[in-house]
């Protein structure tokens, strides 16, 4: 099916209300995959992230009456998905859990005839340093730029999921990414 063939997220959000199963399989597939990249860089924990997004979807379905077509689908489903994620990192730091070795998503890099980046790693170790350079940022500071940089999202799209100011998430992503900048120029250029 091309995009062209594939019905807008409101079309699909009425066959779901009316129990048409296919309709909710169709969208959780066209949103799986982003949901997870996110929460799998909010989290860091593959496990984790994958509860985050089942209970997502669950809580979409659940909460389908009280959204109205004014709103944009992807920025309330994402908000759910930032809500959840929230929750988990909370239960994970009451736990006092360390956050597993797990991989995230490879990241595509220019490889030599070695396999290594032109930074000299693999892209499994850069992956490993980027996943580490996340963990180390506050969780606010994380979604933000996450949200702008991971799911190249708009400042107003931001804003209506994290219900933060546009300022306010242009300075955390700022701050991200000085956070970011030392320890990575460490791990990348020693």
């Amino acid at each position: 099916m091309s995009t062209l063939d594939t019905p807008p997220d409101a079309d699909m959000l009425i066959r779901i209300r009316a129990g048409d199963p296919d309709a909710t399989a169709t969208l959780v597939r066209r949103y799986y995959d982003e949901c997870w990249r996110f929460a799998y860089g909010m989290i860091g924990h593959r496990a984790d992230a994958e509860d985050a997004v089942h209970e997502t979807f669950l809580r979409m379905l659940g909460a389908l009456d009280r959204y109205t077509e004014q709103q944009r689908f992807r920025a309330w489903l994402f908000r759910i998905l930032a809500n959840e994620c929230r929750t988990i990192l909370t239960r994970q730091r009451r736990a006092s859990r360390f956050v597993s070795d797990d991989r995230l998503a490879r990241i595509p890099a220019e490889e030599d005839d070695k396999g290594k980046s032109m930074f000299g790693q693999t892209p499994e170790q850069l992956s490993d340093i980027l996943q580490e350079a996340l963990r180390r940022l506050p969780d606010r500071h994380r979604e933000a730029f996450l949200l702008k940089h991971a799911e190249e999202m708009e400042y107003a799209q931001m804003a209506d999921i994290t219900g933060a100011s546009i300022s306010a998430l242009k300075m955390r992503v700022k701050r991200a990414c000085e956070m970011l900048r030392p320890f990575l120029e460490e791990k990348l250029y020693d």
